[in-house]
């Protein structure tokens, strides 16, 4: 069946919003303990549910409250600390030539993920953008990519899901969608791109998806090689 649709996650994906979670998080670290961690321990942590992410590095501190300290940083910092990963744009505007659909799917807040592709201008790209509020589960379970599959009228085999942590691989996977890792991921060592959870493909730059998919016109969809 012709791939049609290109499902996008938002954080480490579209947008680099690596310094701006990093920067929350250690915010945070030196509000509640007086001290930051490890930047790899934070970037283990990329697409987790925020919430779930601070229960467990504050245990003894009230969800709400490590998650508030967190937010209101990020917030305050979030527009001047994001930037498009190279390539995006373009990546973006030739998909939308060739009559692709596109969404996100990211269990960020909507008020930021507009924030951030209004800034950039991306928010034209884009047919849907499914946000945590749409869901009553997370990636990785599968029910973000159903909900947009469903909102867009698509089947399964109709796409792709672009992501960079291995929870949009297994969201894709477990919705019967393929799934791409883009290189730029900071949460997918080399060494751990492989194996059962693998994604069906890598990319290493952003214009490398088009060389997965064989033009099926010049410019109508594409089919998978």
């Amino acid at each position: 069946m012709r791939i049609d649709t290109v499902l996008f996650d938002f954080d480490g994906t579209v947008m680099d919003t690596n310094r701006v979670i990093i920067n929350s998080w250690q915010h945070t670290f030196r509000t509640l303990t007086g001290a930051e961690r490890p930047v790899a321990d934070i970037v283990a942590t990329f697409g987790e549910i925020l919430h779930d992410t601070a229960a467990r590095f504050f245990p003894h501190v009230p969800v709400e409250e490590s998650v508030e300290i967190y937010r209101s940083y990020h917030r305050n910092n979030f527009g001047p600390m994001i930037s498009v990963f190279p390539g995006v744009r373009e990546l973006l505007a030739a998909l939308k030539e060739r009559a692709y659909t596109l969404a996100i799917v990211t269990s960020r807040l909507p008020a930021t993920t507009m924030e951030g592709l209004e800034k950039y201008g991306l928010t034209a790209y884009f047919d849907l953008v499914v946000t945590c509020e749409d869901c009553t589960r997370f990636k990785p379970d599968p029910e973000p990519v159903r909900i947009a599959l469903a909102k867009l009228g698509k089947k399964p085999e109709e796409a792709l899901m672009v992501g960079d942590t291995r929870n949009d691989i297994l969201c894709a996977r477990d919705a019967g969608v393929k799934s791409v890792l883009v290189g730029w991921t900071a949460a997918v060592p080399e060494g751990e791109r492989t194996g059962p959870d693998a994604p069906d493909y890598c990319i290493e730059k952003a214009g490398d998806l088009l060389d997965i998919l064989a033009p099926a016109s010049e410019t109508g969809p594409m089919r998978l090689r």
